[in-house]
């Protein structure tokens, strides 16, 4: 007996279409094969003016009973699935009798047996009903048999009364995030690519697949910075100048574990995006590391996402002195890095390019499972605030961050901000340090600081740097 799916597999994996394959890939009705070749002979005898000399037939088929199975059909069920029936008598509507469903089913060959006579309307009728050989493949199920109800019967003489009630939708908070994402993305300029996931198998851990269309998309992607690089540089060597565009996809990838996927957000920034190069005679700008963190950050305080920066130097493609991994909650976010020169060389690029990628799923535990469900709004001070500038010397070694997530702990409540506006290295500065300098914004929301109010909280920011970082004071 020939199996359909066995031909369709072996056609794809050999490459190979033929009409036969075509034909047999659907299925042959394995018990009408008599009257086919019965049907043959006679036509060579009309047409082609042959003559039987003789003939045997060779039949291995099983038995016709195997080509044929039997469905338990229930009239509730179609008519709970269907609706009602337009009548043309002053009823209006009514459900579907069950002398129509036997007629249907009948015209299709298919032998019913009632199982459950129901009560004189027909209520709680039952089928048995036998499939024809030349729909074993195809009617297998009650819902089968109740599709080709409705498509014989006539779908337009169906209701199409609307229900009396319905519910209001709602978005999924995940589908909510997404939108409110893409709609950061555009309002900081970033325009949405979209990209295959299949490239070029380079790697062990990639996904190959076994009937590629090309050799060139054989694999799928396990990460989406290699599509945007890609993206950058057609866009580069056309003359378009810079791209600025970001991306949502799922990145796959097989480990000890078998086959893995996961949604992926990221991102590439680069050129000059400015307007009015007659102030610079002309001349091209590229983006520096703080334009490009500018952006990212833009997208971060759109979510409302509070990201620390930690220096990383784990990825080869990306500059390894402008390179910081993210992390949110604890939890790793992802990446965020300048193009490393030496690639950008190799493509031809120009030097300032910046590109990140973070896990979604990330986000959508931080911002989406373990947000607060209720949010509730907190007045602005009305009294004014009052700022310190804060210098000091520090080794070239030690996070910004960790400085600024001591002076906000320390300083709390009062202090409400900390800004880092200077970072200077060169002349009268020790080798191997830096001069780092803050702005440090007091305020209250119960009155108007004083200096003898600031002071105190002020100066034991100042002696817990210096105890803990071992900083050197300047202001």
């Amino acid at each position: 007996m020939i199996d359909p799916a066995a031909v369709r597999r072996s056609g794809r994996s050999q490459g190979m279409r033929t009409e036969a394959s075509t034909r047999y890939e659907r299925g042959v009705n394995q018990v009408e094969l008599d009257i086919a070749w019965k049907r043959a002979i006679a036509l060579i005898l009309e047409v082609a003016g042959g003559q039987v000399v003789d003939y045997a037939v060779g039949d291995t088929r099983p038995d016709a009973s195997e080509f044929s199975h039997r469905i338990s059909l229930r009239l509730e069920r179609v008519q709970k699935i269907l609706g009602c029936v337009e009548d043309s008598g002053d009823a209006g509507a009514r459900d579907l009798r069950a002398d129509e469903v036997e007629r249907v089913l009948t015209a299709l060959k298919c032998e019913l047996m009632a199982t459950e006579a129901g009560d004189g309307d027909g209520n709680g009728r039952m089928w048995t009903v036998t499939v024809p050989p030349y729909r074993y493949g195809d009617l297998t199920r009650e819902i089968d048999l109740i599709e080709e109800v409705a498509r014989l019967y006539g779908y337009n003489r169906f209701c199409t009364t609307a229900l009396p009630k319905t519910e209001l939708g709602f978005l999924p908070a995940e589908t909510q995030l997404v939108r409110k994402l893409r709609s950061v993305c555009r309002g900081a300029g970033l325009t949405e690519l979209i990209q295959y996931s299949l490239r070029k198998p380079e790697g062990s851990r990639q996904v190959v697949i076994s009937n590629p269309l090309l050799a060139e998309y054989s694999a799928l992607r396990t990460n989406l910075l290699d599509g945007l690089i890609e993206a950058f540089q057609y866009n580069w060597e056309k003359g378009n100048g810079g791209l600025l565009g970001f991306e949502l996809g799922q990145i796959f990838w097989s480990d000890d574990a078998g086959l893995q996927e996961a949604e992926t957000f990221g991102g590439i920034m680069g050129g000059d995006p400015s307007i009015g190069r007659w102030q610079r005679g002309g001349q091209e700008a590229p983006m520096t590391w703080y334009e490009a963190k500018g952006i990212l950050e833009q997208i971060f305080a759109g979510l409302g996402l509070t990201v620390e920066y930690r220096a990383d130097r784990s990825n080869d493609r990306l500059h390894p002195g402008r390179t910081a991994s993210l992390w949110t909650r604890g939890d790793s976010l992802g990446i965020f890095g300048q193009l490393h020169p030496q690639l950008c060389q190799s493509r031809d690029l120009p030097s300032g390019v910046y590109v990140f990628q973070l896990d979604m799923e990330v986000i959508y535990k931080t911002l989406v499972t373990n947000a607060r469900p209720n949010v509730h709004f907190k007045g602005f001070s009305t009294y004014p605030a009052s700022t310190r500038d804060l210098a000091f010397f520090a080794p070239v070694t030690l996070s910004v961050a960790d400085l600024e997530r001591t002076m906000v702990k320390v300083g709390k409540p009062l202090l409400t901000q900390v800004e880092f506006f200077d970072d200077y290295r060169g002349k009268g500065v020790t080798e191997g340090d830096h001069s780092l300098a803050f702005r440090l914004t007091y305020r209250s929301n119960t009155g108007t600081l004083t200096d003898q109010d600031v002071e105190p909280v002020h100066q034991k920011i100042r002696d817990t740097l210096t105890e803990q970082f071992g900083v050197i004071l300047r202001s």
